[in-house]
């Protein structure tokens, strides 16, 4: 049963039979929320609760990763009464860490009290190409010090929140100008400029006791000539395992998106990410992917492509990592959910962000 290593999405504001139904039979380890299913916090409130209600109908009832990539800026996917918050670039100008770990904090304290426990941020991307619409203002800025700096704080702030963080996308997505959504990006740059320059803030994260790091769908040809870093045994065991000492949880990017999809069959990706160590594969979009992939995994081990023993102690270390790590999986109740979204120092603090404008009772709360 390898729906452990599943986080994927649904498609809309209330769970179908069929989606509860494949969760359930197969163990899926995680469900990731998008904007089509947020319409207000009460109809939010009680999604979120039924989706962590499907593990007591699993074997041992272990929690389920309820993530979302929310950034703030282009990437907010709950609006209002959410806190809607700036794009990190904001923060990057400001160069205020306490800042940044109020940010995350916050944020971190909303998605929580609806039973988010894992958001796929921050970026940890350093902006180093001008003409990279991709990332732009998702990136804290094009300093790598700088960047790393704030990555640190904001993990630290998701941290506090008691909300997973996951650092995004290794080894680095700031030079690149083709976007991975579409189509595969190719670069140049060899390992020692990874080294030096774009995985700094990753290592920093690391530092941090960051849980996550997900990996980017770009193929450094200099590094590994075949296959994206996401697919890649060079970069997910070598590199940031090997030389990075990650000791965390490894998480695709999306893989259904472009870059993966127009060269390998939903099957190889699957079989490819799972054979190299991913600990969690991602589709948030395409329904009948996680199907295909699980699939592709069982036939796998049956011939012998995949280790089956090196599957499952893999998703025994997932699920007592989970047991350690989410120990309160529901949401608070609505009513006290709402008190979490009415409060005014929230929108205070993201305005000012925003604004550039910071009141001094901000600056002097210690992270």
């Amino acid at each position: 049963m390898y729906g452990p290593l599943i986080t994927m999405g649904i498609q809309g504001k209330t769970l179908s039979e069929d989606e509860k139904k494949f969760i359930i039979t197969n163990q899926i380890g995680g469900v990731i929320l998008f904007s089509r299913n947020f319409d207000n916090p009460k109809q939010f409130h009680e999604l979120c609760h039924d989706i962590h209600s499907l593990r007591l109908k699993m074997p041992d009832k272990t929690p389920l990763f309820l993530s979302v990539d929310m950034e703030g800026g282009r990437v907010q996917r709950f609006k209002d009464p959410f806190t809607v918050w700036p794009p990190l670039r904001k923060l990057g100008d400001l160069d205020n860490p306490t800042l940044s770990f109020l940010f995350s904090q916050r944020m971190g304290q909303e998605l929580r009290a609806f039973g988010i426990n894992l958001n796929f941020a921050p970026c940890a991307d350093i902006f180093s190409n001008p003409q990279n619409t991709v990332i732009g203002d998702r990136s804290l800025g094009t300093d790598p010090e700088l960047v790393a700096k704030h990555v640190s704080a904001i993990v630290r702030g998701y941290i506090k929140s008691d909300v997973l963080a996951c650092v995004k996308h290794f080894p680095g997505h700031g030079n690149t100008l083709i976007d991975s959504h579409a189509d595969l990006p190719r670069e140049d740059a060899e390992l020692k400029r990874l080294e030096d320059f774009e995985m700094t803030p990753f290592k920093r994260a690391f530092k941090a006791r960051v849980d996550m790091c997900m990996t980017s769908h770009i193929l450094y040809k200099n590094v590994d000539p075949k296959y994206p870093a996401s697919l890649s045994d060079i970069f997910v065991n070598r590199i940031l395992r090997e030389h990075c000492r990650f000791r965390g949880l490894v998480v695709t990017d999306d893989l259904d998106m472009g870059a993966l999809r127009k060269h390998f069959s939903i099957e190889e990706i699957a079989v490819q990410a799972a054979k190299i160590g991913s600990d969690i594969l991602l589709y948030c979009n395409e329904p009948m992917s996680p199907v295909k992939a699980i699939e592709a995994l069982i036939g796998a081990t049956a011939q012998g492509v995949l280790d089956k023993n090196e599957l499952n102690s893999r998703i025994k270390k997932i699920q007592q990592f989970k047991k350690e790590k989410i120990l309160n999986p529901d949401p608070i109740s609505f009513e006290e959910a709402q008190k979490v979204l009415s409060n005014p120092e929230s929108k205070e603090l993201a305005a000012a962000i925003k604004s550039g404008s910071v009141p001094e009772k901000f600056l002097t709360i210690k992270s």
